[in-house]
C-alpha cells in the first residue's frame, strides 16, 4: 500500500526521496520502496521521518499491510507455480522424485541419531568435568 500521506508532506516541505533517504540511513532505491509500500517501514523509521519532517507520527503513518513478492522468472523459485504471486496453499513438490525425498528423509533421520548421540556425549563430558572439579 503507497504512503501516500508520507509522500505527500515530503513533496509539501520539499524534499526529495534522496534527502530523506539520506536522513534515514537508506538508499534513494530502498527509500523509494518504502514510500511505495513494496518495503515495510518499521517503528523506528517512523519515528525518524517524523523528526526529519518536523510533523507528528501521525500525519504521516499508515497501516502496512503484508504483502509478498513473488519473482517466478528467477531459476530457484521457477516452480511451475500460475499463482503469480498469490500465496497458496497447494503443496508444489509434486515435481520432486520420490527417490529424493526418501533420500533426504533418511538422511533426516541420521542427523538426528547423530545430534542424540551428541548431546549424549556432551552430557558424559560434562558430568565428566564436574566430578573432577569436586
Amino acid at each position: 500500500m503507497q504512503k501516500e500521506k508520507l509522500r505527500v508532506i515530503r513533496k509539501q516541505k520539499g524534499y526529495t526521496q534522496q534527502q530523506v533517504a539520506d536522513f534515514i540511513a537508506t538508499d534513494v532505491s530502498n527509500y523509494s520502496r518504502k514510500e511505495s509500500g513494496d518495503v515495510r517501514i518499521v517503528k523506528d523509521e517512523w519515528d525518524k521521518l517524523a523528526r526529519f519532517l518536523n510533523v507528528p507520527i501521525e500525519d504521516i503513518y499508515e497501516e502496512e499491510e503484508a504483502t509478498v513478492v513473488v519473482n517466478n522468472d528467477h531459476p530457484v523459485f521457477n516452480d511451475r507455480s500460475s499463482s503469480a504471486g498469490v500465496i497458496t496453499t497447494q503443496n508444489n513438490y509434486d515435481n520432486i522424485p520420490g527417490a529424493i525425498i526418501e533420500h533426504l528423509q533418511s538422511y533426516i533421520s541420521l542427523l538426528k541419531e547423530e545430534n542424540e548421540r551428541l548431546k549424549e556425549e556432551l552430557k558424559g563430558s560434562q558430568n565428566t568435568t564436574s566430578r573432577i572439579k569436586k
